[in-house]
Formats: structure tokens, C-alpha cells, sequence
């Protein structure tokens, strides 16, 4: 049996596990070596990029970046979370603010010191993209559309930085992406409508805050079919192996979505979409495998 003291620990160490949503940086770290193995170094022999140091010192400078980013996240949101998320809210509040700033800091500076191992221009790279997380979760996520279209950036910048070291400019790794960004956006514009309790209470200025609830949907819609045009131009013109698989499950998907989404009024409907789109882009990390198996046995 555990002590009570034991149990005050272990809930301390879940809460703070909770606030820099551990589970995403994992799949972060699974995307970033499946996308580097199978898409900017396919031409690199697999040991080589495996056991690449400065590809771990990205990943590991990307890992710290994203939880700090949570935390600031969650520090400036305290109180809309609440509202919205009330059971994780005091889940997350089991750790002092004081404590989530002390971690705050020390992951910017454990980034800094990872990235400083790869280049002085990593440094640089990471630098400004903390100072973007922090102006992202101060100020601009309070306005539309800026702050969706940020939000939707910063996702994808630890990509960036992987794209940037192996320096592999095919336009397949552009089309990648904006696959990505697109869910990325409906995403978070989703999260928005969700969300819109706590950002009415709280003014802050999201889509559908600012321009209702039918201008987001309408928005929602004409992204979902720019995501499904997206999906069938790398099916079609592409060599994507069998992750041609995945691009028809996620065009079924959004289909699906926009069905759901025409019906859907309360928090609970929206949060079904959400996970919905989170499930795709869970998905599209995995089916990366599915590019060419033999790729990867040949280079062995």
C-alpha cells in the first residue's frame, strides 16, 4: 500500500504529466524519427539516422519546447479552463503556478542547451520559437483567426526544424504538410466551438466568438474539402507507397465530420469532432510505416 505521502507525490507527478500533456509529445517524438526515417532522410541509411545525435538533440530541444508550451499555455488559460475543462483544471491545479513557471523556464533552457549541440542557427531556431509559444498564449490566441493560424504553425514547427537539418526540399514533403496544417486548422477551430463557453466568459476573441457559430461552420466545411482535395493529390500524384490507405480512411473520415458537423449544438458534439480529427492526425503519424517497409529493410 501507498503512503499518503506516496499518493500526494504520484498525484503531482499525473498533474504535471496532465498540464504538458505527455501523450502528445510522445506521438511528437514518433512523427518526428517515422517522418525523418521515411520521408527527409529515405535516402540515408537507416542506422545513420536512428542514431543520429544532433536528429535526438532536435528532438529532444522540440520535446522541451512543447511541454514549456503547454505550461505557459496552461498558466494563461487557468481560469477559461475551468469553465471548460473543469476535472483536468483541478487535476492541473495539484501543481503550484510558482512550480509550473520554475519548469517553464528550466524546459526553455534545457531546449536551449539541447539545440546549442546541433548549431548556433538551432539556437536561434529554437529561441524565437519559444518567444512565439510565449506570444501565441499571452496575446495572440485571444484574436481570431490569428491566433487559429498560429496555433496551427507552431504545431508544425518542430517538423520544420527536422525539414530544415536534412535540408529535403520535395515538393511530397510540402504536400505532407499542408495535409497537416489544414487538420491542424480544423482542429483548432474546432476546439474554438468547443470551447466558446469559456471564451465568451472570458472575451476572448475566437472565430466563433467574433463571427458565430454559422461562419465557423461554413469554415469548417470549405477547409474539410481543401484537406480532401489535399488527401487526393498525393494519392494521385505521389509516390506514397500504401499510405494511400490512410488518405481514403481520412477522406471517409471528413466526410463523416462534415455529416456530424451540419447537427452538431452542444460541447459534447463538438468534442466528438475534435477527437475525430485528432484521431486522423494520430492515424496519419502511424501510416507513415505504410509508405515502403522495404525501404527501411533495405537499409538495414
Amino acid at each position: 500500500m501507498l503512503s499518503r505521502q506516496q499518493k500526494h507525490i504520484a498525484l503531482k507527478f499525473f498533474s504535471l504529466f496532465s498540464v504538458v500533456r505527455g501523450y502528445n509529445i510522445l506521438i511528437v517524438v514518433i512523427a518526428q524519427y517515422l517522418a525523418s526515417v521515411y520521408i527527409f532522410a529515405h535516402d540515408i541509411q537507416l542506422k545513420s539516422v536512428l542514431f543520429d545525435i544532433n536528429l535526438l538533440m532536435l528532438v529532444l530541444a522540440s520535446s522541451a519546447t512543447i511541454a514549456a508550451g503547454y505550461i505557459i499555455n496552461n498558466f494563461y488559460d487557468s481560469e477559461k479552463d475551468l469553465i471548460n475543462r473543469p476535472n483536468k483544471t483541478m487535476l492541473d491545479r495539484l501543481v503550484s503556478q510558482n512550480t509550473k513557471l520554475s519548469f517553464y523556464f528550466s524546459l526553455n533552457f534545457l531546449a536551449v542547451i539541447f539545440a546549442s549541440y546541433v548549431s548556433f542557427r538551432a539556437v536561434l531556431f529554437f529561441a524565437v520559437y519559444i518567444f512565439a509559444i510565449w506570444l501565441y498564449s499571452h496575446k495572440l490566441k485571444k484574436q481570431p483567426i490569428t491566433g487559429n493560424l498560429v496555433s496551427a504553425i507552431l504545431t508544425v514547427t518542430p517538423f520544420f526544424a527536422i525539414f530544415i537539418y536534412y535540408k529535403n526540399f520535395e515538393a511530397v514533403i510540402f504536400m505532407h504538410a499542408l495535409f497537416l496544417f489544414l487538420l491542424i486548422s480544423m482542429r483548432e477551430l474546432t476546439k474554438d466551438l468547443e470551447n466558446i463557453k469559456g471564451d465568451l466568459a472570458l472575451n476572448y476573441r475566437t472565430i466563433p466568438v467574433v463571427y458565430g457559430v454559422k461562419l465557423s461552420k461554413l469554415m469548417l466545411v470549405v477547409l474539410s474539402f481543401t484537406t480532401i482535395i489535399s488527401g487526393f493529390i498525393l494519392i494521385f500524384y505521389y509516390e506514397i507507397g500504401h499510405m494511400y490507405y490512410f488518405f481514403y480512411l481520412s477522406v471517409m473520415l471528413l466526410l463523416i465530420f462534415l455529416l456530424l458537423l451540419s447537427k452538431s449544438k452542444t460541447k459534447t458534439q463538438y468534442l466528438l469532432l475534435h477527437n475525430m480529427l485528432k484521431f486522423i492526425i494520430v492515424a496519419g503519424v502511424f501510416s507513415i510505416l505504410l509508405i515502403d517497409i522495404n525501404l527501411v529493410l533495405n537499409r538495414i
